[in-house]
C-alpha cells in the first residue's frame, strides 16, 4: 500500500522525501508559528503537487486557528481532482502524469521525457460515475498505482512542449493575479 501522504521536494537531489501527513502538518506548524512572530498577517502555500491538496487544506484552517494568520493556499494549475481542467480524453481524470503535467515537463526540459513510454490510463471503473471520481462531489482516497502499475493517470500522448510553455506562462499570470487578491484579501 502507497502510505506516502505527502512529499517534501529537495534541491539538488533526484528523487523525493516522502513523509507522513503529521511530519508535513507539524513542519507546516512550526513555520506558522516563526511566521506569526514576524510583522506578517499572511501565510500562502503553493502547492505543485496535487496529492497535497486536502493536506494543506487542513492545515490552512488548523493555522489560522492556531496562529492567527490569514492563511491561503493556491496551485499554480489546479489539478483535476480538486475541480482543475483535464484534457477531452482525459474525462477529468488527467491527475498525475497526464496531458497537462507532461507538456509541462516537455517544456523545459524535452530531453527527459521519454515520449516513447506514453500510454493512457484512464480508470474505465470511474469514467461513468455521476458523483464518484476525480473532483466529483464525492472524492476519495487514491494512490498513483491503484489504477496500474506505472503510477500515472490521465492520457499524455497529445503532449507537447508548445502546450507545456502556454500552461506554465497561464499558470504566472494567473499566481500573480490571484497574489494581488491575497494582498487585497481582509480575513
Amino acid at each position: 500500500m502507497n502510505r506516502r501522504l505527502a512529499e517534501l521536494r529537495l534541491p539538488d537531489i533526484d528523487s523525493i522525501a516522502p513523509v507522513s501527513a503529521s511530519t508535513m502538518l507539524s513542519l507546516l506548524d512550526d513555520l506558522a508559528r516563526s511566521v506569526a512572530q514576524l510583522p506578517a498577517s499572511k501565510l500562502v502555500f503553493l502547492n505543485g503537487h496535487g496529492g497535497n491538496s486536502s493536506l494543506l487544506n487542513v492545515a490552512c484552517r488548523e493555522l489560522r486557528i492556531d496562529h492567527g494568520l490569514a492563511t491561503f493556499l493556491m496551485h499554480p494549475i489546479v489539478p483535476p481532482d480538486q475541480g482543475g481542467p483535464s484534457s477531452e480524453s482525459e474525462l477529468g481524470m488527467g491527475v498525475h502524469g497526464g496531458y497537462i503535467e507532461t507538456s509541462l515537463m516537455l517544456h523545459p526540459e524535452p530531453g527527459l521525457v521519454d515520449a516513447s513510454v506514453f500510454s493512457t490510463n484512464v480508470p474505465d471503473s470511474l469514467a461513468g460515475n455521476q458523483h464518484v471520481g476525480f473532483g466529483g462531489s464525492v472524492t476519495f482516497g487514491w494512490a498513483s498505482d491503484d489504477f496500474g502499475t506505472d503510477g500515472h493517470i490521465g492520457d499524455p500522448t497529445g503532449a507537447s512542449a508548445d502546450t507545456g510553455a502556454a500552461a506554465f506562462d497561464a499558470s504566472l499570470a494567473n499566481l500573480a493575479e490571484a497574489l494581488g487578491e491575497v494582498a487585497d484579501c481582509q480575513i
